[in-house]
């Protein structure tokens, strides 16, 4: 199966910048998209990064212009920056992979294990 490691995150004051990162590992055939999720206190689950293996990036309205995502295909990796971050960034953030484990599987989001980023008011 696939296996998500994330690092980074943590407290911050409004205004600073924090970097998450994410490395998928095990039986991986293709990654197609990987993206970043985040779920604040008593929120619903919201994609705030999406990138493709064409390069293409999408970006919640919340954070555009403050985050940027990049991801490694060939690494099987995938990062983001948040910069001027603000109090409501506050709240776990979630790698996702878009992975087939064989040619004949179907593409599955993984899931990482979540990483806390706290902003400081």
């Amino acid at each position: 199966q696939v296996q998500l490691v994330e690092s980074g995150g943590g407290l911050v004051q409004a205004g600073g910048s924090l970097k998450l990162s994410c490395t998928a590992s095990g039986s991986i055939f293709d990654i197609n998209a990987m993206a970043w999720s985040r779920q604040g206190p008593g929120e619903e689950r919201e994609t705030v990064a999406f990138i493709s293996s064409d390069s293409n990036t999408n970006y919640a309205d919340s954070v555009k212009g403050r985050f940027a995502i990049s991801g490694d295909f060939a690494k099987n990796t995938v990062d983001l920056v948040m910069n001027s971050l603000k109090p409501e960034d506050t709240g776990v953030y979630y790698c996702n992979v878009n992975a087939k484990v064989t040619a004949r599987s179907f593409y599955y989001m993984y899931e990482g294990q979540g990483s806390q980023v706290t902003v400081s008011s």
